[in-house]
C-alpha cells in the first residue's frame, strides 16, 4: 500500500473552553498569537504552526458541533495536546509561563538527553506538554 502526503494539509483541534477571553489571555501569555478572521466572541484560532491550529471554541459553540456530551477535562482525558520549542530553555520558559498565568503543573521534567519536557493543565484542565528534541537525534527520512 502507497501512502502520500499532502503538504497542503491543515490541522484544527478544537476545544472547549469555559471563559474564552480568559482563556485566550492565557495562552497570549505563553507567546501565542491569535488569526483575527477567524477569532470572535464565541472562538479563538490560536496558531501554533505554520499549518496546525487550536481552535478555543465556548462550550456552547463546541456543543454545537459535537453530537457527544462535553468530558470534564478535570476528570476525564479524551487527548493530550504537544507541541515543541526550539530550545530546552524555551520549554522551560513556556511551562513556567503557564504556571505564573494559573496553570497547574502535570508531571515533572523529563530528561531524555536526546529529548526534554515538561507538561501543564491549562485553566480548563486540559493536559499540554512542551517538548524539545535534539534535531541530530531524528534519523533522516
Amino acid at each position: 500500500m502507497t501512502t502520500t502526503t499532502n503538504p497542503g494539509r491543515m490541522l484544527f483541534v478544537n476545544m472547549p473552553v469555559a471563559d474564552l477571553e480568559r482563556s485566550t489571555a492565557f495562552f497570549a501569555k505563553l507567546g501565542f498569537s491569535f488569526n483575527p478572521a477567524f477569532t470572535d466572541d464565541n472562538a479563538a484560532c490560536m496558531l501554533v504552526g505554520e499549518q496546525a491550529f487550536v481552535m478555543l471554541l465556548s462550550r456552547e459553540t463546541f456543543a454545537q458541533h459535537s453530537k457527544l456530551p462535553i468530558a470534564d477535562p478535570t476528570t476525564h482525558a479524551l487527548a493530550l495536546y504537544c507541541f515543541s520549542a526550539p530550545t530546552r530553555d524555551e520549554v522551560d520558559a513556556i511551562c513556567d509561563a503557564a504556571l505564573a498565568a494559573g496553570g497547574t503543573e502535570a508531571d515533572g521534567a523529563e530528561d531524555h538527553g536526546f529529548m526534554y519536557s515538561r507538561s501543564f493543565f491549562d485553566l480548563d484542565g486540559h493536559g499540554w506538554q512542551v517538548m524539545w528534541m535534539d534535531p541530530t537525534a531524528v534519523p533522516a527520512a
